[in-house]
């Protein structure tokens, strides 16, 4: 087992300001890093020591693998935690963090290297036995190799990264006619956020369920299931709400995957942190979507209903202590937590709308729990994600949870950009969410509908 002492957090906003706290709580340094764009934020000031990284732009910043690692040299950190999107799913950083003497807090590279992208991952588990919809290889970009996967595959179809996640890139394609243009717009996308322009392209799924199991593993062969989440409230791929445990699905078939997923990572002798997603439609029951191998945005979810600290325990897994310390005790599930994610976008066009926050408070509630990056004065810029801040709300039952989670949203004040606060509320308290009807197409079924239903 090594001994962390000073972690260097490869990433920015709530995440950075999450693994500060979690350090903090094990007796551990941190060092933060931060752009132009980013050199005001004032969490910044909870960190041992901050750098400057870089320009504004992510390519120049928190994508420079370089400048990362050579202020971990000059810092003498002895572990990264990637937190999530950026570098966290890119197997070379790993590789490179590892072959520098220091700790990866997250799977080793070569587990990054063989889950990490999505069309290896899916062929891997097809050996496993996982079921999972048709999908194509990476794509070369030759339009006609395009059009003969997509007839096989048949229309609607997904194009999607497949070394990145976080629904950057991913883009539905219903026709022939605009196949080529969405797949430019994709490899750019993809290009722009991860480093890595790869695209793939898979069957479209009508009206699915969004269901992931959060895993834990240790280094030494072992490997928990902490549960599921459902991410079914989703708008162009991106998730807006997420949930625990998930509504209206059967426990044991929940329960029977998530024994599935664990005996497949066990063999795989996966380690630290990750989460597989799944669809699930009562036709098809399961199918295999993609595997995280990193921290999740909505681990919170899971903290909240199970008790555990994601990342405290994704530190000290990743520096060698066995899952049997880090939890001690059989992890049960208990009560209900929903989390919203709230952006800076403009709610009619659906568009980042970045801009300074003039006004910023946080409401301080039972059972809420708000996890942001940002403060009053600061700006949101438009380099980034345009997530503002996860406002996640606990209960013990999904009622009195998604109640509370409106109080909270509506006590929010937010002035300076505009939010999509309106479009959540829509979502919370529609009859489809409350009474758990939920699937990939209810945001569109939400803003389809008169304000007054």
């Amino acid at each position: 087992m090594k001994t962390i002492q000073k972690i260097l957090i490869a990433n920015r906003g709530a995440v950075a300001r999450s693994v500060i706290r979690a350090a903090r709580k094990l007796g551990i340094q941190t060092v933060a890093i931060y752009s132009d764009a980013d050199q005001d934020l004032k969490y910044l000031a909870d960190a041992t020591e901050t750098y400057h990284v870089g320009e504004s732009s992510a390519l120049k910043s928190y994508l420079n693998q370089d400048k990362i690692l050579e202020i971990a040299r000059i810092s003498q950190a002895d572990a990264i935690h990637p937190g999530y999107g950026f570098l966290a799913e890119n197997a070379e950083f790993a590789q490179r963090v590892e072959e520098a003497g220091l700790v990866f807090i997250g799977p080793r590279a070569e587990l990054i290297r063989l889950l990490g992208h999505k069309t290896q991952a899916r062929d891997l588990m097809r050996g496993y036995g996982l079921p999972m919809v048709k999908s194509s290889p990476v794509l070369s970009g030759d339009p006609e190799e395009m059009r003969r996967y997509a007839q096989e595959l048949g229309y609607p179809i997904l194009l999607k990264p497949a070394a990145g996640g976080g629904g950057i890139g991913m883009l539905p394609v219903d026709s022939e006619e605009n196949l080529l243009a969405q797949f430019e717009r994709a490899s750019a996308l993809t290009a722009r956020s991860f480093g890595v322009g790869d695209i793939y392209m898979e069957q479209l799924l009508e009206q699915p369920r969004h269901i992931e199991f959060q895993f834990l593993a240790d280094r030494h062969g072992q490997v928990q299931c902490l549960f599921e989440r459902d991410c079914s409230a989703q708008r162009r791929h991106q998730k807006i709400i997420e949930e625990a445990p998930a509504p209206a699905l059967p426990r044991e078939e929940v329960l029977a995957m998530g024994q599935q997923l664990t005996d497949v990572l066990t063999k795989l002798k996966f380690d630290v942190i990750g989460t597989i997603e799944m669809l699930y439609t009562p036709r098809t029951g399961f199918v295999f979507l993609e595997v995280n191998t990193r921290l999740q945005v909505e681990h919170a979810v899971t903290e909240e209903t199970t008790g555990v600290d994601l990342i405290a325990s994704q530190i000290r897994l990743a520096a060698g202590e066995s899952l049997s310390d880090v939890l001690p005790e059989a992890v049960q599930q208990f009560g209900y937590a929903i989390e919203a994610r709230v952006y800076a976008e403009d709610p009619k066009r659906m568009l980042p709308a970045p801009g300074v926050l003039t006004v910023f408070q946080v409401p301080e509630m039972e059972g809420l729990r708000i996890e942001t990056g940002y403060h009053e004065g600061a700006r949101v810029s438009s380099y980034y994600d345009p997530m503002v801040a996860k406002v996640i709300a606990s209960g013990q039952t999904r009622e009195q949870a998604n109640a509370r989670l409106q109080q909270g949203i509506e006590a929010f004040q937010i002035e300076g950009i505009k939010t999509n606060i309106p479009l959540i509320l829509q979502i919370l308290q529609s009859a489809r969410f409350q009474n758990g009807e939920v699937s990939t197409d209810l945001v569109t079924h939400v803003l389809s509908q008169p304000k007054d239903a």
